[in-house]
């Protein structure tokens, strides 16, 4: 006679044991139609396992975070199944729900086509109409190995061979599929409903290894209902016309090309834009106590293994061995060199905290297959800074950073913020106490700053924990960008150290600070989050004058160079072309301001002002134009 508590602390009795289903169909009929799966004492469960003995239980419904992850694995199955039915050749190997839907790898020798999506759309549209009972099967395992050999599965023979020893071994059934899983499913293909669509195909090495074989990767999203799938595709149409690459060239800023894959070309336009935000970054900064610092790109291996970034990151570092036998790496990380810089002079607790800045040029290899533009690259520009401190310091050191950054976002119109917590990953440098006590100060010092924050387990660096800074975008997108990080390990690895208070030497707390994180990355996301209309301060073009006339040229001339000398960055376009197109174009551009001059402008010492975004015009006085231009530079206004 199991006793089940339920989430709201009230308990229910059942005479014999009891499934899922049946749980919510106690509870009430809108429950039942909407659950997908039961959690039990924390772990998740197929609605039709039965529970023989007392339990905390909580029913999953298919609107939560939780059920949409179960529907998007789902959707990843029936999409496999589909695969199978059209081209039973074809083998299967992972499938996982991700952030907005889902993907399944396969191995396939014809390549995937936008056609062939369609029909597999189609053929899953028909698997959910068939209702096919999902059914969860434990199954021993050379059994298991034996019959995916026997199918030509060989992937997933693989996969079973590598699952350790004393781990139950599920596999699940619709139809006639069966796939290894762990669970937990829907009761039925039915349950999926049809709100999803498949998005792409793209190729993917067995297990993320590029000595494998290729795989082709089929993506898709999944939601509750329709009116989310709709609302999800229509953010699609949108991130797709903000691409900060389409922006990019549409913008003149920059490019990118083979020969120097996951790196930058920047153009004059893009290096003002690029420099302009290293300069509003130095200001603040400034401000805030630091010091500006440059350190070498190319150090010897020595220094990468004494930081433990050899150990733990070296895989990712570009390495170089010289002739008189010395070993390389290029810095993907500027820390081990703010220390060394450290080490030169400070002596004493009393001139702590010090803060060291730099815009650190790094490099980090990624696959291939992961480059995307400026938001994943392989050299970037960090906004890198260092705090040595004293373990007394971390709270107010830290509260000043949350301060600094949240107000540094809202300058470039990002309001809405959420700060992550990530503790110690698997794979780390330090002992369990190092790590207890730097997580313990960085939770203490977020709590005492009164700022909301989600725990994000196992995501910390390898040397400490972090706190994540997430901005949400225009259209709702999440971007990582900076982050604040607690660092007992480095200080004392490298050999840091100061003269406290009681005379004696003591390690420095280590506290990392990255506020825009990567240049490169914090422009693409602040492209796409402008939709390239950036405010007028920011803007490497900010006003360009455009005559209407070949008898205002002079004047148009006299415009810019005005214009130049209060600090606006000004262009002048005397093409013999309509002001129609002359508009048109410099608009597609995104320049904020566009200055028309004619005769009459010429005669009466004006402009006619029309601002990106409008179609109405101001005529003004040239001062009175450039004083408004000017003030709206100094504040910073976030409005184009």
């Amino acid at each position: 006679m199991p006793k089940i508590q339920l989430p709201d602390g009230s308990e229910r009795h059942y005479e014999d044991v009891v499934t899922g289903t049946e749980i919510a169909a106690s509870i009430g009929k809108s429950l039942a139609r909407d659950a997908v799966a039961i959690q039990v004492d924390g772990e998740m469960w197929d609605l039709s396992r039965e529970i023989a003995s007392d339990a905390s239980v909580a029913v999953i419904t298919r609107t939560s975070d939780e059920g949409l992850d179960l529907l998007r694995h789902d959707a990843a199955h029936v999409l496999a199944e589909a695969v199978k039915e059209l081209w039973p050749e074809t083998q299967v190997t992972i499938g996982p729900a991700i952030e907005n839907g889902f993907y399944y790898d396969f191995a396939r020798e014809e390549p995937f086509t936008a056609d062939d999506l369609e029909v597999i759309e189609a053929r899953m549209k028909e698997i959910v109409d068939r209702d096919e009972r999902i059914e969860r099967q434990v199954w021993e395992r050379q059994e298991a190995i034996q019959f995916f050999r026997d199918q030509g599965e060989e992937y997933k023979a693989k996969i079973i061979e590598d699952i350790p020893g004393d781990e139950t071994l599920t596999l699940y059934q619709q139809g006639d599929f069966i796939d290894l899983c762990r669970g937990p499913h829907l009761p039925s293909t039915g349950k999926l409903g049809k709100a999803f669509r498949l998005t792409r195909v793209s190729g993917a090495y067995w297990r993320g290894d590029s000595r494998n074989a290729m795989l082709q990767r089929i993506y898709g999203t999944a939601w509750a209902n329709d009116k989310q799938l709709r609302k999800y595709l229509l953010q699609l149409e949108e991130a797709e016309k903000r691409d900060h690459r389409r922006l990019g060239r549409l913008m003149d800023l920059f490019h990118f090309q083979e020969e120097a894959p996951g790196a930058v070309f920047w153009h004059p336009k893009g290096w003002r834009l690029f420099q302009n935000l290293i300069g509003y970054m130095r200001e603040r900064q400034t401000e805030a106590g630091y010091h500006e610092v440059n350190t070498p790109e190319l150090m010897d291996r020595s220094l990468w293994e004494a930081s433990g970034h050899w150990e733990s990151f070296g895989e990712h570092m570009y390495t170089s061995d010289t002739e008189d036998g010395r070993s390389y790496a290029i810095k993907p990380m500027n820390c081990p060199g703010h220390v060394q810089v450290f080490k030169q002079g400070i002596t004493s607790y009393r001139e702590l905290p010090y803060r060291l800045a730099e815009f650190g040029k790094v490099h980090r290899y990624e696959p291939s297959g992961a480059l995307h533009g400026m938001l994943r690259v392989r050299a970037f520009t960090q906004d890198d800074a260092h705090i040595f401190c004293t373990p007394e310091q971390i709270t107010s050191e830290t509260i000043a950073v949350c301060e600094q950054i949240l107000g540094i976002y809202r300058d470039f119109g990002f309001e809405d913020i959420l700060i992550k917590f990530a503790d110690r990953p698997e794979v780390r440098v330090g002992e369990d106490a190092v790590w207890d006590q730097a997580e313990n100060a960085l939770k203490a010092a977020l709590e005492s700053s009164g700022l909301d924050f989600t725990h994000n387990p196992g995501e910390g660096a390898f040397y400490g924990p972090k706190l994540e800074f997430v901005l949400r975008d225009a259209i709702g997108r999440d971007w990582q960008c900076g982050t604040h990080q607690v660092d007992l390990n480095l200080p004392a690895r490298l050999g840091a150290s100061y003269i406290g208070e009681d005379g004696q030497k003591h390690t420095p707390v280590l506290l990392h600070r990255a506020m825009f994180g990567s240049l490169e990355r914090f422009i693409g996301i602040l492209l796409e989050h402008h939709a390239g209309n950036l405010p007028l301060w920011l803007a490497p073009t900010q006003a360009i004058v455009v005559t209407i006339t070949s008898e205002a040229d002079d004047y148009a001339e006299e415009v810019a160079q005005s214009l130049r000398s209060a600090g606006i960055s000004a262009e002048v376009d005397l093409r013999n072309e309509k002001i129609s197109y002359k508009v048109r174009e410099h608009s597609v551009a995104k320049v904020p301001a566009l200055l028309a001059v004619g005769q009459r402008e010429v005669e009466e010492k004006t402009v006619a002002i029309r601002r990106l975004g409008s179609k109405q015009q101001r005529v003004l006085g040239l001062q009175e134009a450039i004083d408004s231009l000017k003030n709206e530079v100094r504040d910073r206004g976030v409005a184009a």
